[in-house]
């Protein structure tokens, strides 16, 4: 006999509380636990966080860097909602505050974040490479980062006439941003970080 999960509703995945501090996204009306990922993948996570944290203190910006606290629902098709936790977010200030007074979920109607980023790893490389590329695109995210340390490669999206056009970088090469043009980090930075 199998068993069937029922499909949530994207109201039921905002109330959804299972008693742990697990995090799910939705797909397609369906909760995916998000897995912790290894030191190295949320080393990753808080070193690029505070670089753009730094970033955004020196130059002033009305913006704030957030790891995996904030929720963007997908424009995706469907009669089930989707709703992804990026890796990293960037989004303005002003919008920050009116999300801790809430669910933490842009909405489809809202301002998309500047920029977010995916830190691969074995179980996640399909779906950020594909899945999240199509639906950062259909929200108009400006900037897409796919930091991949299984390849030691990270992949810039960034959105040209509607479409993400990506740009590789690899080694000692500067990471170059349309969100921090002034950023001056390399892939063998990202990639080593250890803690």
């Amino acid at each position: 006999m199998t068993t069937t999960t029922p499909k949530l509703s994207f109201a039921e995945y905002l109330k959804y509380n299972d008693g742990n501090d697990t995090r799910y996204e939705l797909v397609n009306g369906e909760l995916i636990h998000i897995s912790l990922g290894s030191g190295q993948h949320e080393a990753i996570i808080g070193f690029i966080t505070q670089c753009f944290q730094n970033e955004i203190l020196r130059l002033n910006f009305d913006w704030t860097a957030k790891q995996m606290m904030i929720g963007v629902r997908s424009p995706r098709a469907g009669k089930w909602d989707t709703s992804r936790i990026p890796d990293v977010v960037i989004i303005p200030l002003p919008q920050w505050r009116e999300l801790r007074n809430r669910e933490a979920v842009i909405e489809i109607n809202e301002p998309p974040p500047l920029l977010v980023v995916e830190v691969v790893s074995e179980s996640t490389k399909t779906v950020d490479y594909r899945a999240k590329r199509v639906e950062y695109n259909a929200l108009n995210i400006p900037e897409y980062w796919i930091v991949d340390p299984l390849i030691n490669k990270v992949t810039i999206f960034t959105l040209i006439d509607e479409l993400y056009e990506p740009t590789e970088f690899v080694g000692s090469e500067r990471i170059l941003s349309i969100t921090f043009p002034e950023l001056k980090l390399t892939v063998e930075q990202v990639l080593s970080v250890e803690d």
